[in-house]
């Protein structure tokens, strides 16, 4: 692999730490603070916002790591052709991220500052994805 393919992955393989941490805290957060519901209320059964912060932390948590994954791909892609469509795999999950990302802050799981944070990161690696793309489209690859 080249310097620039080695500095992408590392982004890649940091955005899939912090989503993996994020998944995990999210999820302590959400759970702790039913802990509390739970003892002033004697619930047992698990609210539906825990559900739904749960299925969106998996959607991101699925998105944020395919980046990378697919991006590993596309540096051992059998042909140019391979390479575009891993590499466009990479940028629509990256997009679907902050999608995700998005939807967290939203609905009040992430505050401004970590979303700012998560957001500005993945926009990163959406904007080196677009330019890859076009790159390999004015090449005619």
């Amino acid at each position: 692999m080249s310097e620039i393919s080695d500095k992408i992955q590392e982004k890649c393989l940091a955005f899939s730490d912090r989503i993996i941490k994020l998944n995990d805290y999210l999820l302590k957060q959400e759970c702790q603070k039913e802990e509390v519901r739970s003892k002033k209320d004697k619930r047992k059964a698990v609210p539906v916002y825990l559900q739904s912060v749960s299925a969106i932390c998996n959607q991101l948590l699925r998105s944020g790591t395919s980046i990378g994954a697919n991006n590993a791909e596309a540096t051992n892609a059998v042909s140019k052709q391979d390479f575009r469509a891993k590499s466009y795999i990479a940028l629509k999950e990256a997009r679907e991220s902050l999608y995700w990302i998005n939807l967290l802050h939203r609905n009040g799981y992430l505050e401004d500052k970590q979303y700012e944070s998560i957001f500005a990161d993945c926009e990163e690696l959406v904007k080196i994805f677009v330019a890859r793309c076009k790159k390999l489209d004015s090449e005619g690859g």
